[in-house]
């Protein structure tokens, strides 16, 4: 038999024997799944939790009773929210494992998350992934991440100290009318916990095979008279992934950062938040920069220089439990040396928004917002050229909606809509419409018909680029995208149910289903080829010329079988058709089926085991075969100050590949195994 295969069956074993011997000696009553624990009281770092505090503490999804902002850009809960909705608490982050966002998405059932090498991640909800995945918006604390160049978001620059997170929002599903363009398949908001809740000292370090080095530190006081604040500074390094002939991708960055959280008259009615973070660092990137003559192409392996920065403000005013307004303000600064391109961003984004009843039956909120994004690209090649090399561009948006109580208590219709003129594809509007049936406090039905937009990006307008040869017969062939600066938005029309229930105590359960049209995607379409210098070029021009639908289901469940073992499980089923595909066209770059176990065990007082399992369905057009991963993490808490934590993750095999070559230059690595140790010291 072959030694992976037996390695693998062993792992798949050994995880097997663990649960059923839990299940063997759980003989703790089961807990209700909607106060299944003890919460904290203040809401602080569970290093502040006595022992059996932490040791009852869920990392199971959230219950119905559980606060969300995104889906209604106000305070709701999870069973008042008429959308798939998916939290990942600040506890779930802790015994994931994890050291990045991207690996926390994939809690998330509908989320489609393949690391393409070290540093880089195509993430995206609900089809159409891409290294640069253009219908998912991201926020970090209402700090829109989403790059107007290639579309996206890049991630190796989304970073922070995870022990900051408070909670991640995962709306699936658009999100236009509240949170506007690219909002399309889905919304991610990363919201980061209040200085007040980050007091005193913590210190984070460890390192393995290829998380080499992960250290933190952060340090929050305040000033006995309603002004608390922290400080972070966080430092890692991280190996080369796996290739056949040697990966380029080492990974390093620096940042810092702080967050001011001031109640201004000590009424909880006037509050003021300042945060900002910085951060340095580099990586190796390998590509195929094509060439206008023999050899017309070469691999180069390039060190990019990354560095950004970034303040926001935000002054909060409450009138009342029910009405309130509040002003942002941010502005953020990215430099990237990249091979192609060197680009240097600047984004100041300014919003206004109120929130009021209006009678007993509407509550209404309504938005202002204005960005304006200034881009430098001062590279060009025979690979991609962009005209003009420098940009401005203009934003500017309003929204409007009210959540209309039809029936107290049982039955709600919120409606609205998103207006706003972009410098792409000029004026756009967003409307939706919400249906919640809450059948009682267990139960609830819901469903939602909405519109969303993903604007033209940078490069699909202004940009020209050279892709090839894809073949030398009769001469060497490239293929050549060209930008179109009369393009329009690509539209989703989005048809969506679900339901969710606590059937019993100890078992609950959710399902959200799909159906979304897509019309003018934005795409090539080849035409006659024609000669060059010494070669052949096949136009390409930028279009809106395709068309297709996505269909889908996501299932998950959450069982406390005992106070000291959590299960849950989620499914998610995908199907994408193109209407008229080209010949090059690619073809669905997300997996059909994904599959997702994870089980957390309280194994005493001081100790706690966690497995996670996935399965990922071939990606054809990408060449990347199914493959099924485990994770796992055991913590020690010697004292209430200090976790130890062994982390593995891939242990399955020695390494494989999540993500193929897409055209775009850049190469993909396959996933190493990895172990590591981390250390967590707070007071």
């Amino acid at each position: 038999m072959n030694i992976n295969l037996q390695w693998r069956l062993c792992a798949v074993g050994f995880a097997v024997f663990a649960v059923l011997l839990t299940a063997a000696n759980a003989q703790d009553a089961a807990p209700s799944a909607n106060n299944a624990v003890d919460k904290p009281a203040d809401g602080n770092d569970f290093l502040d939790m006595d022992i059996e505090q932490l040791r009852k503490t869920s990392v199971t999804a959230p219950s119905f009773d559980v606060e969300v902002t995104s889906v209604s850009k106000q305070e709701s809960t999870v069973g008042r929210s008429p959308a798939a909705i998916f939290v990942i608490t600040s506890e779930m982050i802790r015994r994931s494992g994890c050291t990045t966002i991207p690996d926390l998405l994939r809690m998330v059932p509908g989320m489609d998350v393949a690391q393409v090498n070290s540093h880089t991640w195509a993430v995206s909800c609900r089809g159409i992934n891409s290294q640069f995945a253009r219908d998912l918006l991201v926020l970090i604390d209402g700090r829109s991440v989403y790059n107007q160049l290639f579309g996206g978001v890049y991630w190796d620059t989304q970073d922070m100290l995870l022990e900051d997170i408070e909670r991640i929002e995962v709306i699936r599903g658009p999100g236009g009318t509240l949170w506007g363009s690219n909002a399309v398949n889905g919304v991610v908001n990363i919201i980061t916990k209040k200085a007040q809740d980050t007091q005193g000292a913590l210190v984070t370090a460890g390192g393995g095979n290829w998380d080499r080095i992960n250290d933190g530190v952060r340090v929050g006081g305040n000033n006995g008279d309603g002004l608390y604040w922290r400080i972070y500074g966080k430092h890692f390094e991280r190996g080369n992934e796996y290739a056949a002939n040697d990966a380029y991708d080492a990974w390093r960055m620096g940042r810092g950062g702080f967050r001011l959280d001031w109640d201004l008259d000590k009424c909880d009615t006037d509050k003021l938040t300042v945060l900002g973070n910085f951060y340095s660092g580099n990586e190796g990137q390998m590509l195929i920069d094509t060439l206008p003559y023999p050899p017309y192409n070469q691999l180069v392996n390039h060190k990019s220089a990354i560095s950004g920065a970034n303040v926001l403000t935000r002054w909060e005013h409450r009138f009342d439990d029910e009405s309130d307004w509040k002003l942002q303000l941010y502005f953020d600064r990215t430099y990237r040396d990249d091979y192609l391109p060197k680009q240097q961003t600047n984004t100041l984004d300014i919003e206004f928004q109120h929130r009021f009843p209006i009678g007993q039956r509407h509550n209404f909120i309504w938005g202002l917002d204005y960005r304006q994004v200034h881009d430098y690209l001062p590279r060009n090649s025979f690979f991609a050229t962009f005209t003009p090399t420098e940009l401005t561009t203009n934003l500017f948006s309003g929204f409007m909606q009210d959540e209309i109580t039809l029936v107290e208590d049982r039955l709600f219709f919120t409606v609205g809509t998103k207006l706003e003129h972009n410098s792409y594809s000029g004026f756009e509007y967003q409307p939706s419409g919400r249906l919640l049936w809450s059948l009682d406090e267990k139960h609830a039905i819901w469903g939602a018909v909405s519109r969303a937009v993903r604007i033209p990006t940078r490069s699909e307008e202004t940009c020209v680029a050279n892709y090839g040869p894809i073949t030398y017969v009769p001469m060497p062939t490239f293929l050549r995208a060209s930008g179109n600066r009369d393009l329009n938005s690509e539209v989703l029309m989005a048809y969506e149910i679900g339901y969710r229930a606590q059937t019993t105590e100890h078992f609950s359960w959710d399902v959200a289903s799909y159906y979304n049209v897509y019309e003018g995607l934005i795409w090539g379409r080849e035409g006659m080829p024609f000669g060059e210098n010494t070669y052949l070029v096949i136009p390409s021009p930028r279009e809106n010329e395709l068309h297709g639908y996505i269909y889908g289901a996501e299932l998950t469940g959450h069982w406390a079988l005992s106070q000291r073992w959590r299960v849950s499980t989620c499914y998610s089923y995908m199907h994408f058709v193109l209407d008229n595909p080209t010949p090059l066209t690619p073809g669905n770059t997300a997996p059909n089926n994904q599959i997702r176990l994870n089980s957390s065990w309280d194994l005493g007082h001081d100790w706690d085991f966690d497995i996670n399992l996935r399965y990922v369905d071939t990606i054809s057009p990408l060449s990347v075969p199914s493959y099924l991963t485990m994770d796992m993490r055991l913590g020690w808490r010697p004292n209430k100050n200090l976790e130890v934590a062994l982390v593995g993750q891939n242990l399955l095999d020695n390494h494989h590949p999540e993500w193929g070559y897409e055209g775009f230059g850049y190469m993909s690595d396959e996933i190493r195994r990895t172990v590591f140790a981390q250390l967590t010291w707070q007071r």
